[in-house]
């Protein structure tokens, strides 16, 4: 039985302290909210994944063809790279994680997407700091440089506020022509946001992709009893590999 409220781990990490929390939302007819906590404020629930889920939908979607292999930066509770796995399309899901208390939640089936992702033999979670493979030789560390068919990132709260400030120079033109040189012709990247979509950083993705959209995703707050949004960015290369 679900204990009303429980701690199930706290950690130290070089971001700060971690916690994952289980309890039982009364006001929700006790529904059951995962939670994770970083320096005290929330990161993440799984009361709200719409917009994590429609991340990988939205970028999956502008795909052709099959055999896709998918980075997803940022594994959460699991939403997004369970939505790209359900893309029969999709032959391998990378997942980067920089926190590995949060890979080990996954491995244990601690979290509601874990014991899927760790079974799914198309998934494989990577323990790395996704911006510092953003700026070296990309995210297969035995294959530098190799091309993706989609980058999903959900990392920062948006393009302008980060959890690190390591992470800016990212979401800069030059980091993201990096970014867009491990993408295939055709290669889509795609941006969870906390807000919604900026009209600035859509241009520069623009002057970096050529094409770029922002979608604003609405979804019932349940706490609130009224919608919430969140923003998604999708910007994909040219299919002339010259481009």
């Amino acid at each position: 039985m679900t204990r009303q409220f429980e701690e199930l781990d706290y950690r130290a990490t070089p971001l700060g302290e971690l916690v994952l929390q289980r309890r039982k939302v009364l006001s929700l007819d006790g529904a059951v909210a995962y939670e994770v906590k970083l320096n005290g404020d929330y990161l993440m629930s799984s009361l709200f994944h719409v917009a994590e889920a429609e991340l990988a939908r939205l970028a999956l979607d502008r795909l052709h063809g099959s055999g896709w292999d998918v980075v997803v930066g940022g594994l959460g509770l699991g939403y997004t790279a369970a939505a790209a796995l359900a893309f029969h399309q999709v032959e391998h899901v990378r997942v980067v994680e920089t926190l590995e208390p949060v890979v080990d939640w996954h491995r244990r089936g601690w979290v509601p997407n874990g014991a899927q992702l760790t079974a799914d033999s198309r998934c494989q979670y990577q323990v790395g700091d996704f911006f510092a493979l953003a700026r070296e030789g990309g995210f297969d560390p035995d294959r530098s440089g190799r091309p993706w068919d989609a980058v999903l990132l959900d990392i920062d709260h948006s393009p302008t506020h980060h959890l690190a400030a390591a992470h800016a120079d990212f979401y800069s033109e030059a980091g993201l022509q990096r970014l867009r040189g491990f993408l295939k012709p055709g290669g889509v990247f795609a941006l969870w946001s906390n807000d919604d979509p900026d009209e600035q950083f859509l241009n520069r993705l623009r002057r970096v992709f050529g094409q770029a959209e922002g979608h604003r995703v609405e979804f019932d707050n349940p706490l609130q009893g009224n919608k919430t949004a969140n923003g998604v960015y999708v910007a994909q290369r040219p299919l002339d590999a010259g481009n």
